[in-house]
């Protein structure tokens, strides 16, 4: 699965993940509370209710959780349309409840923002906008229209028409910043949660390359032994078959599939058993190896390194880790995508640190998301700049992100920001590792790195 092709999941598709059983228990819990609220209100207060209409509204949410219990199985996942319903009717009950109480005198009137909270983390946008809209409109009926609080001498409970107003206005309030908020919050940790599935997907997919790979050399290296002595035995039988035509065909047949077979596979395998040699690299070979897929795309990208200081260390050689060749290739494509005509990759060192800095000569980075790159999904405010350089791009999020969390995963810092503009240079990261973050389980060139290890499917 390419990195395209990942879409974060929408609302109505999660709202398909509720199970029936939660928003069954949930009501329990509600109707239990009404049923003690009112049963309060009665006995230790006195207050006049209308019972029957009380009890008929809590009755109704009792049939009905029944009837869900009974009839549909304990695993349903409910539909985006089955929980808009669901929670609809807890919205009108509870505002139906509080007709029956004094409206917003009531002070349970809160309890209007549990169905509007749910709705806001759990439903699609749409369906959030429809909820809010109906207990906006609840709330301004409840303020004009309700049934009086009175209590047990009579008199009616009532709070000053000033205090009414403000009760109208906090709620109206609550309803609208409380479903943003959690909306807000939800969608964020959505999209964090899409991200980092995506990215555990695109790193399996780069480990069971690099193991494909493996697998196909070592094949390789442990069949060229019999295929040479296949080779040598039918070279041998047909020199000794010259006067048996027949068999001797036969033999220059085996002599020719056994160099057949020798080449298929030292075409299909040239990265190396699970060959400990292969577990490390030079730091300009892992390097060419992320930009290989992305230079010849019409693009230049050149490849330099800094200059050897005094007291320095050689070329490093690093982890060849799935990771960072993962990371460091994608940063290199968003380079690519965006670049005029070429891309520059500068690598450096010292005895504390190594660093990898991708530059390009296009626009570089919106400055209004430049502090945000790297969070999933970012996408940039001036969209039509970038779409109508490059349409078939439509965004930099995704795959910033997994770069930065799998390079991040390395022990490497990253740093996003935009070259000057003489001479003119755009987008510039630079990707820094501590030394010992990168060489501290590779050997050495002159120590011995043992036996290779068996891939294990």
């Amino acid at each position: 699965m390419t990195q395209a092709n990942i879409r974060p999941l929408s609302g109505r598709t999660r709202a398909n993940w509720i199970r029936l059983r939660t928003m069954i228990v949930l009501r329990w819990v509600a109707i239990i509370g009404q049923l003690v609220a009112i049963t309060v209100a009665q006995v230790m207060f006195g207050l006049q209710l209308a019972l029957s209409l009380c009890y008929f509204a809590v009755g109704v949410s009792i049939i009905g959780n029944l009837i869900a219990t009974f009839v549909f199985p304990e695993n349903k996942r409910l539909t985006e349309r089955e929980n808009l319903a669901m929670i609809m009717f807890d919205l009108l009950q509870i505002a139906f409840l509080l007709y029956l109480t004094g409206g917003l005198n009531n002070p349970f009137a809160l309890l209007l923002l549990g169905p509007v909270t749910i709705s806001a983390t759990a439903l699609s946008l749409r369906s959030t906008v429809l909820l809010c809209t109906t207990a906006i409109v609840l709330v301004t009926v409840l303020a004009f229209s309700h049934l009086p609080l009175i209590n047990s001498e009579g008199e009616v409970l009532k709070i000053p028409a000033l205090f009414n107003f403000g009760q109208w206005t906090a709620l109206v309030i609550a309803i609208i910043f409380t479903s943003a908020y959690s909306r807000r919050v939800t969608s964020e940790v959505h999209s964090m949660g899409d991200a980092l599935a995506a990215t555990q997907m695109a790193l399996a997919r780069e480990q069971k390359l690099t193991d494909l790979g493996g697998v196909v050399a070592a094949a390789a290296h442990e069949l060229g032994t019999p295929l040479a002595t296949i080779k040598l035995t039918s070279s041998e039988l047909l020199n000794d078959l010259r006067d048996h035509p027949e068999l001797a065909e036969d033999a220059a047949l085996i002599r020719d599939q056994a160099d057949r077979c020798r080449d298929i596979l030292r075409d299909m395998g040239r990265a190396g058993k699970d060959d400990l040699h292969l577990r490390q690299a030079p730091l300009e070979a892992v390097v060419a190896e992320a930009a290989e897929p992305h230079v010849d795309r019409g693009i230049k990208v050149i490849r330099q390194h800094a200059p050897a200081r005094d007291g320095a260390r050689d070329q490093p050689t690093i982890l060849r880790k799935p990771e960072i060749i993962h990371g460091l290739r994608n940063l290199i494509q968003n380079g690519v995508d965006f670049a005029s005509e070429t891309v520059w990759i500068e690598t450096d060192w010292t005895d504390e640190l190594i660093s990898i800095r991708i530059i390009d000569d296009g626009p570089g980075f919106p400055p209004d998301v430049l502090g945000r790159i790297g969070d999933p999904f970012v996408r940039q405010r001036k969209v039509s700049q970038i779409m109508g350089a490059r349409p078939e791009y439509e965004g930099m999020g995704l795959g910033l992100f997994i770069a930065k969390t799998l390079l991040e995963r390395s022990g490497a810092r990253l740093r996003f920001a935009n070259g000057p503009e003489h001479p003119p240079s755009g987008a510039v990261v630079e990707v820094i590792w501590p030394v010992e973050k990168l060489i501290s389980q590779a050997q050495t060139a002159s120590a011995p790195l043992g036996a290779n290890q068996r891939i294990i499917a």
